[in-house]
C-alpha cells in the first residue's frame, strides 16, 4: 500500500458541476461522492470554481449542504470564455466580430480535444490531475461527463500511472440521445478517445437500458463492463403524502425543472392547457406554475421561452423562477398535478420523471409517446399515458388529471407513490459504489482489509 495513502482507499472524482453548481447532474455527483465516503473512500472531488457557475447556470448553496464533511473539494480556475458578457473585456476582434471569434475559439479548443467549448481545459486538468495524484494517489479515478475533456485527465493518470479508472457517461458521448442516432464514428477523433477510453475502464456507467444497449452493442468485446445507473430521486425532495381539500379552491398543476426543451413545444403544451381550462369546468379557474431555470448563462431568464410563458398569463400560467433544493419537498406539496415535459425518445431519461413519481400526485406526460419515461411511469396510478404531442390529446390528458385530482381516492395515491420508492438515489448509487469499490479493490488487493469507515 502506498504510504502516501491513510487506511482508507481514495477516489479522485473528476466532477465539473458538483454542488454548489445549479445543475441537474449536481445531485447524482453529490450522491456519488457521499456513498464513496459513506464506503470508506477518502474522496477528493475536482470541479471549477464556484464564480464560473454565476455566468453558467447558477449557483444553488443548499445543495452544498448534505456534501459529506469528510470530501475534499478541489475548485480549478476554469471558465467558459464564450459566457463572458462585460464587453469590456472582449478582444477587439470579438467585440467586432463576435460570431467569428466565437467560430475561432471552438476551433482552437478543438485543436486540444474533440470537443468545442471545453477543448481548451484539458491541459489545466491534466495538469492538475497530476499534481493531484502526487500530492496523494488514487485508487480509483472516476469522471462523470459532461463535459468530455475530463476523460483527458483521466487517460493522463492511467498512462503515467496506472491508475484504475471508470468513466459515468451517463447520457453517453457517441450517442444523440434526443435524436437516437449515432453522435460520431467509431474511426473519428472523439470515436477514438472514446475506444481508447473503454478499452482499460473498470465500468462505464449509463442512466437507462436502451443507452446500455447503444454501448454494448457498439463495444461488445466490453459489454460486461457497460452499467445502468439510473439517476433516482433524492428523499428529501419528496413530501409527506397530504391529501389537500380541492372544493373551494383552484386547482394548481406545476412544471418544476429546467426549461430546456423547444419553444414549438412549449407553445404546443401551453395551446394544450388554453383549449383545456375552456373544455373542463375544474380547471376554469386553474393555475399551470413553470418553475425552474428558463435558459443559461446570458439568456438565463431573457429569452423566447420566457417571452412566451409570460403572454399566457391571462391563461392562468404564472413564471416563479428556480428554486433552490431545500424548498423542492415544499412547492409539491403545494401542487395538485403534476406536468412533465421533456425532449427526446427512447434514449431520454428526465432526472425528474424518478421525484414526479414518488410524489404520488397525478402525472400529465407532454413528450414522444415512446420515451424512457413512459416506460419508467407504465403501470402507474394517476398517469394520463402516453399521448404523444398532438395538442388535442395533450389537451384531453390536462382534463384527464384535473378529474383525477378530485377523484383519486388515498389506496390511489399510495400506490402511485409506492410506484416509485424503489428509485431513491441513495439505494440506487449505493448498489453501484459497493460493486464499483470491490472491481478497484481488486486492483490492489492489500487495500481490501483496510476499507472499513
Amino acid at each position: 500500500m502506498d504510504e502516501r495513502n491513510g487506511p482508507r482507499p481514495h477516489l479522485l472524482y473528476f466532477a465539473i458541476g458538483f454542488p454548489p453548481a445549479a445543475k441537474s447532474s449536481a445531485f447524482r455527483m453529490r450522491e456519488t461522492a457521499n456513498q464513496f465516503a459513506a464506503a470508506g473512500w477518502d474522496v477528493t472531488v475536482v470541479t471549477i470554481a464556484e464564480e464560473s457557475w454565476l455566468r453558467d447556470s447558477g449557483v444553488d448553496h443548499t445543495l452544498s449542504e448534505s456534501v459529506d464533511k469528510r470530501i475534499r473539494v478541489v475548485e480549478l480556475p476554469l471558465s467558459r470564455a464564450d459566457l463572458e458578457t462585460d464587453v469590456r473585456l472582449f478582444s477587439e476582434e470579438r467585440a467586432l466580430d463576435p460570431a467569428k471569434w466565437l467560430s475561432g475559439f471552438r476551433a482552437e479548443a478543438l485543436k486540444s480535444f474533440p470537443e468545442p467549448v471545453f477543448g481548451g481545459w484539458r491541459d489545466a486538468l491534466e495538469t492538475a490531475a497530476l499534481e493531484l495524484y502526487r500530492e496523494r494517489s488514487a485508487d480509483l479515478v472516476l469522471a462523470s461527463c459532461v463535459p468530455y475533456v475530463q476523460l483527458a485527465a483521466v487517460r493522463r493518470l492511467w498512462e503515467e500511472h496506472r491508475a484504475p479508472y471508470a468513466v459515468d457517461f451517463r447520457d453517453g458521448w457517441s450517442l444523440d440521445v434526443i435524436d437516437g442516432v449515432e453522435a460520431f464514428p467509431k474511426d473519428s477523433e472523439a470515436g477514438r478517445w472514446e475506444a481508447e477510453l473503454l478499452e482499460n475502464a473498470l465500468s462505464l456507467w449509463v442512466v437507462n437500458d436502451q443507452i446500455a444497449d447503444f454501448y454494448r452493442t457498439r463495444y461488445p468485446e466490453h459489454a460486461e463492463r457497460v452499467h445502468v445507473v439510473r439517476n433516482g430521486y433524492d428523499r428529501d425532495s419528496v413530501p409527506e403524502i397530504e391529501v389537500r381539500p380541492t372544493t373551494g379552491r383552484n386547482l394548481v398543476f406545476g412544471h418544476l425543472g429546467t426549461v430546456s426543451f423547444s419553444v414549438p413545444l412549449l407553445e404546443s403544451v401551453l395551446a394544450a392547457w388554453r383549449a383545456a381550462r375552456v373544455r373542463e369546468p375544474l380547471l376554469a379557474d386553474a393555475r399551470f406554475e413553470v418553475r425552474g431555470h428558463i435558459g443559461a448563462g446570458s439568456n438565463r431568464e431573457a429569452n423566447r421561452h420566457i417571452e412566451v410563458l409570460r403572454a399566457a398569463a391571462d391563461d392562468g400560467v404564472v413564471v416563479g423562477g428556480a428554486v433552490p433544493k431545500a424548498g423542492v419537498a415544499d412547492v409539491y406539496g403545494a401542487w395538485d398535478a403534476l406536468v412533465l415535459v421533456i425532449i427526446g425518445g427512447p434514449f431520454m431519461t428526465s432526472g425528474k420523471v424518478y421525484e414526479y413519481m414518488a410524489t404520488g400526485l397525478p402525472i400529465v406526460s407532454m413528450h414522444e409517446a415512446d420515451h424512457d419515461a413512459s416506460r419508467l411511469l407504465d403501470g402507474r396510478p394517476l398517469w394520463t399515458g402516453p399521448r404523444g404531442l398532438d395538442e388535442e390529446r395533450l389537451a384531453d390528458a390536462f382534463c384527464e388529471a384535473a378529474r383525477m385530482v378530485v377523484e383519486a381516492s388515498p389506496e390511489q395515491r399510495a400506490a402511485a407513490r409506492d410506484h416509485g420508492t424503489g428509485y431513491a438515489r441513495d439505494s440506487l448509487m449505493v448498489t453501484a459504489v459497493e460493486h464499483l469499490t470491490a472491481l478497484a479493490l481488486a486492483q490492489k488487493p492489500a487495500l481490501s482489509g483496510g476499507s472499513g469507515s
